[in-house]
């Protein structure tokens, strides 16, 4: 007896030969597949005859001629070789089966004779050594010539038709069929691929054929049990009864003798190419089996046949698992099969659990939903699914995600599948409560988990779009006692995810970055959230804003909701004194707080309402903008002399991170705060280097707008040339010395790691922007700019030493506020952009 290793490592690719010695089956090695997967689903027969077309052509076409065409001679064909059957079987037989050969490739002179005396092994032998003789395998199936484009759908009809035509005849003469299927279990059990591929596949549609039938001879067998039944009440005996007696008992028979066929070929066929070496016969054996138990399931319906469905889940190949649980899936939705699945799930439940998890992504998204056909019929509790379930809502492929989330929401929310249902399981209180039962349960990088969670969750959840239940939740002073500061947190977070998502905004990093498109309906339906989000938010946003503006974890996502409203909607609704409380707030909440989420997002959201709002509403949006630069900026002169006067410096750290946050969004006029801070850099060499960075930073930003307003004027005046000249040459200036400060310190430096690579970025940004090539032949030619070697050499030895220091010290920082435009990688960046651009001296 052999082993089965279906389930062992691949081996490498090799071209498969074929050893005239060796023509033992072999349907246990399982190598690496050589051949593109395909699918192999067994045409399903009809119940009623359909119109034969009429055949075209040339009348004399062989069999394999009528698979080979386009399919519509076939019924024509099928038809008159079951007419020449009834005449001369053992002329028809032979001419079926060097068919048979014809389609696997192989021609083999059968006779009539050869029928009665050669065995049919050895027929099949005579094969393998013709094709080991001829050295090479014509395979119909992968053939891309235009001949056989429909020849594998041709060829299950061909044997469907014939089942059909044959039902009320040959079928059933123990005859034809058990020749046919002597020569089909052979060939699917012979070495050769092609052979067995093409035998497995005319020897799977028969099951599915004779199913058929079968189910046709049940349907007659119930009405004549009726009609039986009615007769006796009239009368216990008579003609008439014992004629249905009769007939019932030759039904019987009838389904009998092709229930044993069936039973033939899953014991010859099945069981053995179930374990195939090839992927594709192993994949068609088991989507055949999944139709089989569907559709008949009076006798496939047991554990016996079932559990080749439950090892499958174990196959090394992906798409032998994923032909399993499709099939499995199609079980389980009927509610009537469930009672006899019961042992079946004792026993696999915790492979299909497993396999939520799996390598391959197509079969981990099938399994979840497997998962949800076997919670909606209570066959899985809490305990075996909730520890897996968690780890696959924050898994990375965005494809198992969003099946978790229909998971997580009809299993754990809506609770669908909960044997407790009623209207208040469905309102958005009880569903809100849970996602935050579960969102409480993230405790490590709650924002970026948050976020991955209720976008999991946002397809099949209604509750997260229900506006003014949310903000009524947060505005609520007296929440329940299970309503904790982490679920306002979050709920905040789930508001302003849920607000982005309504408007087509991504909410989680796209593994691409290719834009997304919509097409006007789409954009209707955008529109429309937004317009909805803004008239529930309308009226209580301001007093949101006012509740949370100290709080830093809430502040940043609630300033950033007005991203995601329709502004113009504020003048049409006669609202403009809410408007202009929201942008109050949000001024108040950039000065309230100094790290860098809440000052970007409030940046964010005064440029939005800048560039989104007209006539009015812009005019006071610019008057808030005015008002916030003109007050930055008198906090930063006092904070100046704060420090100059001997304080902490505190203040001016906080105020120089938020200029620095309004100089990314906008040009500050700022030109007698420059010359302030050159003089306190030139007059505080000791201080703390990271105020020094935003000192750099500020400048560094302010000289770059300068530059910018400068090329997009249409006169250039030279009194903005010379103060955009002067300005950079006091940057510079700035920079050599600290360039020339760790030169003259040695390898060690005398300053850290954070100004060291500032001072490397800013430096490597100022000569690609002033590189000569980008003003050479112009009118801004003067202010073409390229450093002398020895301050090249200095800039490179300063970013070798940030570039080789320790991933230890990179992790010690990676916690830090901007940390991305100082670590290696932003050097590297810097560094490569002045190569690749010659901005400096090779």
């Amino acid at each position: 007896m052999s082993t089965d290793t279906s389930n062992l490592p691949p081996s490498k690719k090799k071209k498969s030969r074929v050893s005239v010695e060796d023509v033992s089956i072999r349907e246990d090695e399982n190598p690496t597949p050589t051949e593109e997967e395909e699918e192999d689903t067994p045409v399903g027969p009809s119940n009623k005859r359909k119109r034969i077309p009429k055949v075209q052509g040339n009348v004399h076409l062989t069999l394999f001629d009528t698979v080979k065409g386009n399919g519509k001679q076939i019924p024509r064909a099928v038809k008159n070789w079951v007419e020449k059957y009834e005449k001369t079987p053992q002329s028809a037989m032979v001419e079926l089966l060097m068919m048979l050969f014809e389609v696997c490739g192989a021609k083999y002179p059968l006779t009539e004779k050869d029928l009665d005396e050669t065995p049919v092994d050895k027929v099949v032998v005579s094969l393998v050594v013709e094709l080991s003789e001829k050295g090479e395998v014509v395979d119909y199936l992968s053939s891309k010539q235009k001949d056989f484009k429909n020849f594998k759908v041709n060829l299950l009809s061909f044997w469907d038709n014939l089942v059909v035509e044959c039902q009320n005849g040959p079928l059933l003469d123990k005859v034809l069929f058990e020749k046919c299927m002597d020569y089909v279990i052979e060939l699917s059990n012979s070495p050769p691929r092609v052979f067995r591929q093409v035998a497995s596949l005319i020897g799977l549609q028969l099951v599915t054929s004779f199913i058929t039938v079968a189910k046709m001879l049940g349907s007659q067998r119930e009405t004549t049990q009726r009609q039986l039944t009615t007769e006796i009440k009239k009368r216990k005996e008579g003609p008439r009864v014992d004629s249905l007696r009769k007939r019932l008992r030759m039904t019987q028979e009838n389904i009998d003798v092709v229930e044993k066929m069936m039973d033939r070929l899953f014991k010859g066929l099945f069981m053995h190419r179930c374990r195939d070496v090839d992927p594709i016969i192993r994949m068609s054996s088991i989507q055949s089996l999944g139709v089989w138990v569907l559709s008949y399931p009076s006798l496939f319906l047991q554990y016996s046949y079932l559990k080749y469905l439950g090892w499958t889940l174990n196959d090394k190949n992906a798409g032998v698992r994923k032909c399993s649980i499709l099939a499995l899936q199609n079980l389980y939705e009927v509610d009537d099969n469930v009672p006899s699945l019961g042992l079946f799930t004792e026993r696999f439940s915790n492979r299909m659990i497993e396999l939520a998890d799996d390598i391959d992504v197509s079969v981990s998204v099938c399994a979840i939903g497997l998962l949800k056909q076997l919670l909606r019929q209570q066959l899985l509790s809490d305990e075996d699914l909730n520890a897996p379930l968690y780890d696959l809502v924050i898994d990375e492929p965005p494809e198992i995600r969003r099946a978790i989330g229909a998971l997580v929401n009809d299993h754990l929310i809506a609770q669908k599948f909960s044997t407790l249902k009623g209207d208040e399981n469905d309102s958005s209180d009880v569903h809100l409560g849970k996602l935050l039962q579960i969102l409480r349960e993230f405790s490590t990088d709650p924002i970026l988990i948050t976020y991955v969670i209720i976008d999991d969750v946002w397809d099949y959840m209604k509750a997260m779009k229900d506006w003014k239940y949310i903000v009524s939740m947060l505005l609520d002073e007296e929440p329940g006692k299970d309503f904790m500061d982490v679920d306002a947190t979050n709920l905040v977070r789930l508001l302003h995810a849920s607000a982005k998502k309504a408007v087509g905004e991504r909410i989680v990093p796209a593994t691409h970055n290719r834009k997304q498109h919509y097409n006007k309906a789409q954009k209707e339906a955008l529109n429309n959230n937004r317009r909805d989000i803004t008239l529930a938010m309308m009226n209580n946003y301001p007093k949101l804003l006012l509740k949370f503006i100290a709080d830093k974890d809430k502040v940043s996502p609630l300033v950033e909701i007005i991203l995601s409203m329709n502004i113009e909607l504020y003048s049409l609704k006669r609202e403009e004194q809410n408007f202009e409380k929201v942008l109050q707030f949000t001024k108040e909440a950039f000065f309230k707080h100094g790290e860098k989420e809440p000052l970007r997002s409030c940046v964010k959201a005064l440029s939005f309402c800048s560039t989104e709002s007209q006539g009015e509403l812009q005019d006071c949006v610019h008057t808030k903008l005015k008002e916030l630069e003109d007050e930055l900026i008198t906090k930063l002169k006092s904070a100046i002399k704060q420090v100059e006067g001997g304080d902490e410096d505190y203040s001016l750290l906080v105020n120089l991170k938020r200029l620095y946050e309004l100089h990314l969004a906008k040009f500050v006029p700022i030109e007698t705060l420059y010359e302030e801070f050159v003089r306190f850099l030139e007059g505080n060499r000791n201080m703390n280097e990271k105020v020094v960075c935003f000192l750099l930073l500020n400048m560094f930003m302010h000289v770059s707008w300068c530059l910018r307003s400068i090329i997009e004027e249409e006169s250039i005046s030279q009194k903005s040339l010379d103060s955009l000249l002067s300005k950079r040459t006091t940057l510079f200036k700035q920079l050599e010395f600290f360039l020339d400060t760790h030169s003259k310190s040695g390898r060690d430096g005398s300053y850290g790691r954070q100004l060291s690579c500032r001072v490397c970025c800013i430096l490597a940004e100022m000569w690609f922007m002033f590189r000569k090539s980008n003003y050479a032949s112009s009118k801004l030619e003067g202010l073409g700019f390229c450093p002398d070697l020895p301050m090249v050499q200095k800039f490179w030895a300063l970013c070798e030493q940030q570039l080789n220091s320790s991933e230890e010290t990179e992790d010690n920082e990676v916690n830090q506020e901007y940390i991305e435009e100082t670590n290696k990688e932003a050097i590297m960046v810097a560094a490569s952009k002045l190569v690749a651009s010659d901005a400096v001296p090779k």
